[in-house]
């Protein structure tokens, strides 16, 4: 503290006014230097959304940029203080090799968004099942990726567990196939039971025509004939005309006469007769 104390009484003016310009200039460097880079990733990001590039990808390059123009502002600031940036540099190679080592999983995260972003599994609005759990694409960061799930909730999802499963695109066609299985009594007539669906399914005005949609019997189940109806409908459609014809049909089939069976089981007991 004494050697300190007797270093500052030594200072004159003249080099206290230059230190504090230095400090001043660097942190105008720095302040000035950050506006500037978010402005010229901010344009760039502008830029390729006028070209027809994808959000998703814009903000992940924007997002790149902007990290590599704000360390070099900061060097920039540092080096208006008269210290050597040069050691600096290899002192923050060295951290970040450290660093990089500590936080692999990290790097990983990264390394899966470019993948991401490069091949494009998905981009910003469609539906997906990825890295165990389903929702539509908001966002995909550089370490994360953000879904939003039907119910209104944000699930953030590390780019590394949804490159290292695989990926469900719901939305990657216009068209979906519903898959329902629909089961008769076995005393019932099954040209009745087809005809009814097939008619409850064209008369449906969201159902398409091409393809056209497949009726055949699946299986002779315990408790019933199951058919496997498949139409095809616009993947936007998809839930609301799967709910609807479920619906539709139990209730034709029951006005055609046709059995909605379901399992049950008959118990008979049989009295010992005594001596």
């Amino acid at each position: 503290m004494d050697a300190i104390t007797e270093y500052l009484n030594n200072l004159d003016t003249a080099t206290l006014l230059a230190w504090a310009w230095k400090v001043l200039a660097a942190l105008l460097i720095f302040v000035i230097g950050r506006w500037v880079a978010k402005a010229v990733s901010a344009f760039l990001a502008r830029l390729m959304r006028k070209r027809g590039i994808d959000d998703m990808l814009s903000n992940f390059l924007s997002a790149i940029l902007y990290a590599i123009l704000l360390v070099a502002v900061i060097i920039a600031a540092v080096s208006q203080l008269g210290i050597q940036t040069t050691p600096l540099v290899a002192v923050l190679g060295a951290a970040g090799l450290a660093v990089g080592l500590a936080l692999q999983n990290s790097l990983g995260n990264f390394a899966s968004g470019v993948m991401l972003v490069l091949f494009r599994p998905f981009t910003r609005g469609d539906f997906v099942e990825a890295g165990g759990t389903s929702g539509t694409v908001e966002e995909v960061g550089i370490f994360n990726t953000v879904l939003n799930t039907p119910d209104n909730r944000r699930i953030i999802v590390p780019n590394g567990q949804i490159t290292s499963d695989s990926i469900t695109n719901y939305s990657a066609y216009d068209t979906r196939r519903i898959d329902l299985i629909i089961g008769v009594g076995y005393g019932d007539d099954l040209k009745i039971a087809r005809d009814t669906i097939d008619r409850t399914l064209r008369a449906h005005d969201k159902v398409l025509e091409d393809p056209e949609p497949a009726i055949l019997v699946m299986e002779l189940a315990d408790s019933s004939v199951n058919f496997a109806v498949r139409p095809w409908v616009l993947s936007s459609d998809y839930w609301v005309v799967r709910g609807e014809l479920l619906e539709a049909i139990k209730a034709e089939l029951e006005a055609a006469g046709c059995e909605i069976p379901f399992p049950q089981r008959d118990v008979h007991l049989h009295q010992a007769e005594s001596d």
